[in-house]
């Protein structure tokens, strides 16, 4: 049963626009990669449907809209979550846009969000690279909280449930994806390549909405855990 300051913290995150709200257990990742924190705080908002069913040719508007608004719900999520537990007294951080990059640039992320989120047992890494969700599927935006905080913490996710799918990859414009299925350990560039999804996605932002930012969606829409979710709207 769900402690006392995890339900605290799960309803006000929700009471402020969270989705989908997560613990987990990062002590089995090196110290250095956490920031000496042991536990990590996923935080999901999801798109609304529509707007992933309006991308299944070229990223749109709309789309680009969200990914900002998303974006910026989330930094407030996250830091409301964070000043939260400091007033409880626990050291925390908000992993926020300025704290670990926008995404944009071709560095890797120390500590990726879905990284957190599936220690926190809230889904797995898809063929896409993506977090996939049971609930949601794959339209979701992730951040993350790292703690000290005396939180209990769920069983991690370590192994993925795409099975033989290969919807992403036969649809993916840019080739990106090689259907090789993700497991703990397994680098990202050893079943996706990144490189090749970001040139495609700033061609194709560019085509849909006159570019930006670097997105594509395809790889969302098209997931079958995606659209089994459009039925829960």
């Amino acid at each position: 049963m769900m402690n006392i300051l995890n339900n605290y913290i799960e309803s006000k995150l929700q009471d402020e626009g969270a989705d989908i709200v997560g613990f987990g257990d990062l002590t089995a990742l090196p110290s250095e990669v956490r920031k000496k924190f042991p536990v990590g705080i996923s935080v999901a908002v999801k798109y609304p449907t529509e707007v992933i069913r309006g991308i299944s040719d070229f990223p749109t508007s709309e789309y680009n809209k969200w990914y900002i608004n998303l974006n910026e719900r989330l930094d407030n999520l996250v830091t409301i979550g964070a000043e939260i537990l400091r007033k409880k007294g626990y050291n925390s951080v908000a992993m926020t846009r300025s704290e670990v990059g926008s995404g944009e640039s071709e560095d890797n992320t120390v500590l990726p969000h879905k990284t957190v989120a599936t220690r926190a047992g809230l889904g797995w890494i898809g063929k896409s690279a993506l977090l996939i969700t049971e609930k949601y599927g794959a339209m979701i935006r992730l951040s993350s909280i790292l703690t000290n905080a005396p939180l209990e913490t769920a069983n991690p996710i370590s192994v993925s449930k795409c099975g033989d799918c290969l919807a992403c990859a036969k649809a993916c414009p840019a080739g990106a994806i090689s259907g090789k299925n993700w497991e703990i350990g397994l680098y990202r560039d050893e079943f996706f390549d990144p490189l090749k999804c970001r040139k495609t996605a700033r061609e194709r932002a560019e085509q849909g909405f006159g570019g930006g930012n670097t997105i594509c969606g395809k790889c969302i829409e098209i997931c079958p855990y995606t659209r089994r979710a459009w039925q829960y709207r």
